[in-house]
């Protein structure tokens, strides 16, 4: 065999192998749907009205305003469809507020506002909170959608919060927000 023949051999054989090597890794990167991650970036609370009176019910008030945080790892976009964020206290759903359905770019992150209405009163804990001047309530959120690889390939993913924090109800701050 000439030698010319064997170069041309070895470079084809070495092309072909590394060919089997890259794909692999490729795939493995690039097609690997992530799911995305769902957390607050901020939390205000706008309104807060409180009743404790030993003649009445107890009872609390109040608006939230949320910032939430989606962040997209993936090589494509995540498409998700319109959803909600509900406030549990002691077991109990007291608010919700709606996340409108929307789009996070590849690689990024894509902030929304979402204002929560908070009403509770039939709790016979909530009296002693409110004196307490610590209402502890938790937070869950699950966005369902899609990711769109390379525009190739769709993978359903979906992503969750879900978050517990305490709410002053003398300062009207939230603090200890810690979120899974």
């Amino acid at each position: 065999m000439p030698t010319r023949s064997r170069k041309c051999l070895a470079f084809t054989v070495t092309a072909v192998i590394l060919q089997i090597l890259i794909i692999p890794v490729f795939v493995i990167v690039f097609l690997r749907a992530r799911t995305p991650k769902v957390r607050f970036g901020s939390l205000t609370v706008e309104v807060l009205t409180l009743s404790s009176n030993a003649s009445t019910q107890p009872s609390l008030s109040m608006r939230l305003n949320t910032q939430l945080t989606i962040k997209n790892k993936n090589f494509g976009e995540f498409k998700f469809s319109e959803s909600s964020i509900s406030i549990v206290y002691r077991g109990n759903v007291v608010g919700s507020g709606v996340i409108p359905g929307s789009g996070v770019g590849a690689r990024s992150t894509k902030k929304l506002d979402v204002t929560v209405d908070v009403e509770s009163n039939k709790d016979p804990f909530l009296s002693r909170d409110l004196n307490s001047g610590r209402v502890t309530v938790s937070s869950h959120a699950r966005l369902e959608g899609r990711v769109r690889l390379l525009m190739i390939v769709k993978k359903k993913k979906t992503g969750s919060m879900n978050c517990t924090m305490d709410v002053d109800t003398r300062t009207r701050a939230v603090t200890n927000l810690n979120c899974m």
